[in-house]
């Protein structure tokens, strides 16, 4: 593990440039387009995937950076182009986390790349978790998978919510009850293959913002996968669930369950997201205070103006480093003792919500119109307070930690 640095090195900050180029010349001038669409933008993720940025190898060499700088720089770099299609791009990055962090290595080694597909080829995966009645109250949750001996299978069958790329993935992870006695802690994911009977699209929804990234229901109607589809296998489940059952007995901490494990993972790269829609809307605000004149001077000489600049500059860099902090504390096996990357979710995603508002009032009655950019930012902008847990149940987490 290397020293901690704010500093990009050679390697990231030509990796920075590269992303920064993509979302310039490639999604910016395409994301009017496809936000009106409401549609996944194939050509342009089969352009990431001929550039190599999406593509299994891209998301590893970045997730293995031992400064844990990759994900996050990333992620800025892509929602600062545009957040719908910067998420159809990288939507498929939950699901494969979701592999990495409960998998084996042969399921890790078989399953990531279908998820991708080829050049030629690319497709998407799906990490579904939350339910109608269960979002981020996991412990409600209803989808069952139940193991058949005979047949070494697992039977899964509920309806999941809200699932990027739900329905038109090539790969589904599917967490489901497999001990309803333990709550959230009886939980297990699964790998559910390509054209598995079964499994179905259900509702397509139509979304405020982020409109270039499909979600969808999932539905299972006794979808059978063979036991070998069970993320970490069922050794290593049965064992999970013993401790569990032993610490419920005994009062003690409960095991964590393999949803919360996934999100855990991710929500720094969240924040990323959040500071990257943040920043690009500042840059469109400062660019049009500095040019828009009223009364003979450029906006920007208003103080009134000025100063919400000022704060929405020094909000971002402040969201920016605690997602860096989180990031790097990952990396390096640190704790999350304050939960620290829930600080950093809540506090960027908030930032972005505010930033993206306070864009459209320095640009005036142009930035209430679709001709600017920060109309779609702000509409983008508040999923990052509702996603992966809201802003509510990141300040529960929060509030937790500092109390024990």
């Amino acid at each position: 593990m290397g020293e901690f640095t704010l500093e990009l090195n050679d390697d990231q900050k030509q990796v920075r440039d590269w992303l920064h180029g993509f979302a310039a010349d490639v999604m910016r001038p395409a994301a009017a387009e496809w936000d009106e669409r409401e549609e996944t933008p194939w050509p342009i993720i089969q352009e990431a995937a001929k550039l190599g940025i999406y593509s299994l190898d891209f998301y590893a060499q970045q997730f293995f950076d031992p400064t844990g700088l990759g994900i996050p720089m990333a992620m800025e770099e892509l929602f600062w182009g545009d957040a719908g299609i910067a998420l159809s791009i990288v939507g498929t990055g939950l699901a494969a986390v979701g592999v990495l962090a409960n998998g084996t290595e042969e399921q890790i080694g078989t399953w990531i790349p279908q998820m991708y597909g080829d050049v030629d080829d690319v497709k998407v995966a799906a990490f579904c978790s939350s339910e109608p009645g269960a979002g981020s109250d996991v412990a409600s949750m209803r989808t069952r998978a139940v193991y058949d001996e005979a047949k070494d299978e697992w039977v899964l069958n509920g309806t999941k919510t809200w699932a990027t790329n739900g329905g038109i993935a090539n790969v589904h992870v599917v967490v489901a009850v497999v001990d309803p006695g333990l709550g959230s802690k009886g939980h297990a994911s699964f790998i559910v293959p390509p054209n598995t009977p079964g499994l179905s699209q259900g509702q397509k929804f139509q979304k405020h913002g982020i409109r270039a990234s499909h979600t969808a229901e999932v539905v299972l109607e006794d979808v059978r996968v063979p036991g070998h589809c069970l993320l970490g296998g069922k050794d290593k489940l049965d064992d999970r669930i013993a401790r569990a059952r032993e610490k419920s007995r005994a009062g003690g901490e409960q095991v964590k369950n393999a949803a919360m494990a996934t999100f855990e993972a991710s929500r720094p790269a969240v924040g990323a997201m959040a500071v990257g829609t943040a920043r690009a809307a500042y840059e469109v605000a400062l660019d049009y205070a500095k040019t828009r004149v009223q009364f003979g001077r450029p906006i920007i000489e208003n103080q009134g103006v000025a100063f919400q600049l000022a704060d929405m500059a020094t909000q971002i860099d402040a969201a920016r480093l605690l997602v860096w902090r989180a990031s790097w504390m990952a990396t390096a096996g640190k704790p999350f003792t304050a939960a620290e990357g829930s600080m950093s979710k809540l506090y960027a995603s908030e930032v972005a919500k505010k930033v993206t508002a306070q864009a459209i009032q320095i640009l005036g009655g142009n930035g209430y119109t679709r001709e600017y950019p920060v109309e779609r930012m702000h509409r983008d902008a508040a999923i990052y307070t509702i996603f992966e847990g809201t802003s509510e149940i990141q300040r529960m987490v929060i509030s937790r930690a500092i109390a024990k």
